[in-house]
C-alpha cells in the first residue's frame, strides 16, 4: 500500500505540474499576440529606413557623420538581447553562445587585451556575463517592464554617445529574430559604424543623382541616428516576441510530456492496485480454506 501512495503522490504532482505548464503556455499565446503585432508593424518602418539610408549612401562619401566612420576595431561593444525570465527552452542560452562564439571568432584578441565590454538587455545575459567577470556595462532589466522606443532609445543614445567619444570602435548585437512561434533566428549585426549594404554599392555604381532638401548634411545628421535607434529598438522587439514564442513551445511540450508521463503513472498505479487486490483476494481464500480444514 506504501507503493500505491507514493504513485498517487506521484500522479497528483505531475498533475500539478501540467496545469501550471498549461497556465503559463496560455499567458505565453496571449502576449505572444501583442508582442508579434509589435514588430510585424515596426519592420516595415525599419526596412524603408534603412533602404532609404542604403540609396543615400553614395551621396554620403565625405559625410562628417561620426556614425558611418570606418575604424580598427580595438574597443568592441556587444549587445547581447535576452530575457529576464526562464522557462525558455534554449533561448537564452543560444543567445550567450552566439556572442561567445563572436567574440571568439572576431574579437579573441581585443578580449585578451580587456577590451571587449558587455551590454545585456536581459536579466538571463546580466548574470552570466557578471559572474564571469566581463565588462558588463549597465543594468538594463528593467526595459521589459515598460517596453518602449523611448526606454529603448535611452540604452542606444548611451552606446551612440560611448561611440564618438571613442570608448568603442565596433557595437554588434545579439539577438533572436522572430520568424514564428516555433522558430527564432540566431542574429547578429553591426550596429556602429553604420555598415555599408549591398545596396550602396550598386547605386554608388550607377551613379544616381538625388536632390536632397534641405541639405545632405542635415539628413545625415537626423536620419543616421534615427535608424540606429529603430535597429536595436527592432532588436529588441524580435527578442521580445522570440522569447514569448520560445516559452509557448517549450511549455506546450512539457504539458505534452506530463500527459505522456501521467500515462504511464495512471497504468502503473492500477497494475499496483490490481497486484494488491489479487494478493488480498488470495489471502482471504487461503484463510478461509484453512479454517475448513
Amino acid at each position: 500500500m506504501a507503493n500505491l501512495k507514493e504513485v498517487r503522490n506521484r500522479i497528483a504532482s505531475v498533475q500539478s505540474t501540467q496545469q501550471i505548464t498549461k497556465a503559463m503556455k496560455m499567458v505565453s499565446a496571449a502576449k505572444l499576440k501583442r508582442a508579434t503585432n509589435a514588430i510585424i508593424q515596426l519592420r516595415p518602418y525599419a526596412t524603408k529606413l534603412k533602404e532609404i539610408l542604403g540609396n543615400l549612401s553614395a551621396s554620403l562619401e565625405g559625410s562628417t557623420s561620426p556614425f558611418i566612420q570606418e575604424r580598427e576595431p580595438n574597443k568592441v561593444l556587444i549587445v547581447a538581447v535576452s530575457s529576464n525570465r526562464g522557462l525558455a527552452g534554449a533561448f537564452n542560452m543560444n543567445v550567450i553562445k552566439t556572442t561567445n562564439n563572436l567574440i571568439a571568432e572576431k574579437y579573441s584578441e581585443q578580449l585578451k587585451k580587456g577590451n571587449v565590454s558587455i551590454v545585456a538587455i536581459g536579466k538571463k545575459a546580466q548574470d552570466f556575463y557578471e559572474k564571469r567577470n566581463y565588462n558588463v556595462i549597465g543594468n538594463n532589466n528593467e526595459v521589459y517592464a515598460d517596453l518602449s522606443f523611448e526606454n529603448v532609445t535611452k540604452i542606444t543614445e548611451a552606446i551612440m554617445a560611448g561611440f564618438v567619444a571613442g570608448k568603442y570602435d565596433r557595437v554588434e548585437v545579439v539577438y533572436n529574430r522572430f520568424k514564428n512561434a516555433a522558430v527564432q533566428v540566431l542574429t547578429s549585426e553591426q550596429l556602429l559604424p553604420l555598415p555599408k549594404s549591398e545596396e550602396a554599392a550598386s547605386t554608388k555604381e550607377t551613379n544616381v543623382d538625388y536632390i536632397l532638401e534641405p541639405s545632405k548634411e542635415e539628413i545625415v545628421t537626423q536620419l543616421i541616428p534615427k535608424s540606429i535607434k529603430i535597429q536595436l529598438y527592432k532588436a529588441v522587439l524580435d527578442s521580445h516576441a522570440s522569447e514569448h514564442g520560445a516559452r509557448m513551445t517549450s511549455m506546450d511540450k512539457a504539458t505534452e510530456n506530463a500527459g505522456d508521463l501521467l500515462k504511464s503513472l495512471k497504468l502503473a498505479y492500477n497494475q499496483a492496485r490490481q497486484a494488491a487486490i489479487t494478493t488480498e483476494l488470495t489471502e482471504i481464500v487461503s484463510g478461509a480454506a484453512a479454517l475448513n480444514g
